[in-house]
């Protein structure tokens, strides 16, 4: 998430924000089941908090989620730490595992964001939302961008689906205010980053219906993220 002006690095996806009304948000935003396959996307009833079989362990192998791992990614002047808590959170009655983000601005913390997941059944990682606290000079200043999937208008999201095929599109983050989608481009390449290469990924596009805005991420087999937009990863444990 960002402030107005400034970018977003996250490890989901960057947030939207428009003057459009929220009915009209929450209609893009959370389209029917037959709208999506219509579309071309997943269908997020397998995020459903109504299923069965979540799990706060990930066997995905492009995201994975061992308590204590540790993501730096740089790029310019920014700069990210990733971190898996040993904490969880419960929303719309699903037990998520906590993720957090600190994101920094020429050494200075701008963004501290606890991201929520769970491992549905099929193996898709599932997003249920995000607290977020933006700095400015050491304080807090705003929560813009945080939502839950168990809110008004919002349901789970798809941060990292079972199904690797290219061209294989989903929605990331569902809330009025949010709209991002994702699609797979490329599987099994070869990336090289700062940490080190990695002969086994997947590339995939983020955008936003609401704006004309795209990016995108690598994850690489048994490690995940090691590219986001012109951040990279410098360090993983």
């Amino acid at each position: 998430m960002r402030e107005e002006g400034r970018r977003s690095r996250r490890i989901a996806g960057d947030r939207v924000r428009v003057g459009m009304p929220v009915a009209v948000l929450i209609a893009v935003a959370a389209p029917t089941a037959l709208a999506q396959e219509a579309e071309g996307r997943m269908d997020l009833a397998v995020c459903a908090p109504t299923n069965e079989g979540f799990s706060l362990t990930s066997t995905h192998p492009y995201f994975p989620m061992d308590v204590g791992s540790e993501w730096v990614l740089e790029g310019g002047d920014e700069r990210v730490v990733v971190t898996v808590l040993d904490e969880t959170e419960t929303v719309g009655g699903v037990t998520t595992r906590v993720i957090e983000e600190r994101e920094f601005e020429d050494g200075e913390l701008t963004e501290v964001s606890r991201n929520f997941f769970a491992q549905a059944s099929d193996g898709t990682v599932c997003y249920f939302g995000e607290d977020v606290d933006n700095y400015e000079d050491g304080e807090v200043v705003s929560h813009e961008s945080e939502w839950r999937a168990d809110a008004a208008g919002s349901r789970p999201g798809i941060i990292m689906p079972a199904d690797l095929r290219p061209g294989v599109k989903f929605q990331m983050e569902v809330a009025p205010d949010a709209a991002d989608e994702g699609e797979i481009v490329e599987v099994g390449s070869s990336a090289e980053v700062p940490a080190g290469t990695f002969t086994d990924t997947v590339r995939l596009v983020e955008s936003n219906p609401l704006e004309d805005e795209e990016g995108e991420k690598v994850y690489a087999r048994d490690v995940g993220m090691i590219v986001d937009e012109d951040l990279e990863l410098v360090s993983h444990r």
